[in-house]
């Protein structure tokens, strides 16, 4: 089976998915774009075609209405889109953190390639932190990340990762992800995404309050089912596509990383608590979920239907502090 990550670079400990190549710390962009595998380009030409005809090879004829995306270095077809499609260069993704490292105290920590180059990203460490009861740590990063064959728009989000663990969690307030999204209809100009940045940025200390108030937050033994019944099972109404209306499997596994199997389970923050609730779902989502390999666990905890659960359980955590 092709890997779905292509390429990937980290700084310090191994990621969560335990791929990808090491480096040393405060490397220049150009160094993080040839390890990540981003120092190539996406071209584009126009779809063409073969017209047959009787007796003859035929005429190869264009269709101008949409282009053919491929890479620059292995001449491999990523995508056919529209005409109007405005694409986010690999090399672009990575120097959008070249000031914010250079002068703004960011370190980036991992980036990397994913479904042969039809989706990258590149994660920096923002230099916030927060201590929860019993040196439960949790740091802040910013994770831009973007496509180009559609399914995802460039989306510049912060994110928490709990040390303990590396558990991933959006940051997100009053229901809604703090994430800044740039359709692929319009061009990515990323200084005004930085300016966008500063206000969901700023609310790192108002999004960590709320964690530590999930953190004292005491939870009874049917508190806990309910909330995972809630979570896992879509009890709403709606159904996981991936795991019909109910996963026991999955059911059992988050209740035993919350009773003490899950990393950290025992410190005073999370031990019987909301945000111990949480943090057994992310860590279900990041390192325990079903997946075809690392790879795929990757994507959807971040893109798809991980990043969905994850924050189905951030906003039933919130509602038993509400």
């Amino acid at each position: 089976m092709a890997h779905l990550l292509q390429s990937m670079a980290y700084v310090g400990a191994a990621p969560w998915h335990d791929l990808g190549n090491a480096l040393p710390p405060k490397q220049s962009i150009e160094v993080w774009a040839q390890q990540a595998g981003m120092d190539w380009s996406i071209c584009s030409t126009p779809v063409r075609y073969l017209a047959d005809q009787v007796g003859a090879l035929g005429s190869i004829m264009s269709f101008e209405d949409q282009k053919v995306l491929y890479r620059s270095d292995t001449k491999a077809a990523l995508a056919v889109v529209g005409n109007r499609y405005q694409v986010v260069q690999p090399k672009e993704v990575l120097e959008f953190y070249r000031d914010l490292t250079e002068v703004s105290g960011f370190e980036l920590e991992t980036a990397g390639v994913l479904k042969e180059g039809r989706k990258f990203w590149a994660l920096a460490k923002t230099g916030k932190s927060t201590a929860l009861k019993g040196s439960d740590v949790v740091n802040g990063y910013l994770l831009l990340a973007t496509s180009c064959d559609g399914t995802l728009a460039t989306t510049a989000t912060p994110t928490t990762i709990r040390v303990v663990c590396n558990n991933t969690l959006t940051i997100a307030l009053n229901g809604a992800t703090n994430a800044i999204k740039v359709p692929h209809s319009t061009s990515f100009d990323a200084q005004a995404v930085k300016k966008q940045l500063g206000i969901a940025v700023s609310q790192w200390d108002s999004f960590m309050y709320r964690m530590k108030t999930l953190s004292e937050r005491k939870v009874k033994t049917h508190e806990s089912m309910n909330y995972f019944l809630k979570v896992l099972c879509n009890t709403d109404g709606h159904t996981d596509p991936s795991g019909g209306l109910i996963n026991e499997r999955a059911l059992k596994k988050v209740q035993a990383l919350y009773d003490g199997q899950g990393r950290g389970a025992e410190l005073a923050a999370a031990q019987g608590t909301a945000w111990g609730l949480l943090n057994a779902v992310t860590e279900f989502v990041d390192h325990e979920r079903r997946a075809r390999s690392q790879e795929y666990r990757l994507d959807s905890a971040w893109f798809g239907q991980g990043a969905n659960l994850k924050q189905r359980a951030l906003d039933q955590a919130l509602q038993l502090v509400s």
